[in-house]
This record gives structure tokens, sequence and C-alpha cells, in this order.
């Protein structure tokens, strides 16, 4: 859960590097946290007619949007490519899967252009909220 309040607190940062756990975990929070509002839609009878999300869904989406474009923006960063490569999911299946493949690929060692690698301060999640 502090992975995922430490992409929030880095709203719009687009700037620096995101090791694959940060990155990896706000995923995963980010789709329990959207199940958990399409189903608060569905069970409140909140849906758009015949489309299974409605308002909570749709603002929830809305919102996170610019942080999780700014992870995966700072994890493309964190293995030496440059954020433009976000545009590559646009090609059909193969842009998809070549983009989840950089996804999981390591760090790159030491620093880099964006910064220096984020795995050498392991302390860093510990030291959210305490600035």
């Amino acid at each position: 859960m502090n992975w995922y309040l430490k992409v929030l607190k880095q709203y719009a940062d687009f700037t620096g590097r995101a090791r694959r756990k940060e990155y990896w975990m706000f995923i995963l929070f980010n789709l329990l946290f959207a199940i958990a509002a399409l189903l608060l839609d569905n069970l409140f009878g909140l849906t758009f007619g015949d489309i299974p999300y409605g308002p909570i869904y749709a603002l929830y989406g809305l919102a996170l949007f610019i942080p999780g474009l700014a992870v995966a923006v700072r994890r493309l960063h964190d293995i030496g490519k440059s954020g433009w490569w976000l545009l590559i999911s646009l090609i059909p299946l193969i842009g998809g899967i070549w983009l989840f493949v950089l996804m999981v690929t390591n760090s790159e060692s030491g620093s880099n252009k964006w910064g220096p690698n984020p795995k050498t301060n392991a302390e860093e999640i510990d030291q959210i909220g305490t600035e």
C-alpha cells in the first residue's frame, strides 16, 4: 500500500526512475480499487445504462490517469528508455506484449540520464510520509 501512496504523492512527476516493485504494486492496488469502484457502482445502481460502470468508477479512472501515466514513464526511465516508448502500446497485440516485456525488465544498473538507480536507496519506502 505504501508504494501506491508513493505514486500518488508523485502525482504528475514524470522525472526520475521507478523500480519494478513500485510500478507493479501500484498496478495491483489500482486494479483492486478499480474493481471496488466498479462493484460500488453496480451495488448502488449507478451504472450508465447497459454499461457495467458508473460515476464512481469513471471518477476514479480520471483521478488516477495522470499518476498511472507518470509511474509508467518513470518505470521506462528505470530501464533506460524514454517515456515515449509508451506509444508502442498503440501497435495492436505486439505493442502491448512488448510494453509488458519492458515493464518486467530489470533496472539498468547504476545511474542513467534520468537519475540514480532507485534500488540503491532501499530505505526509500520507509521515508514516505516522514518529509
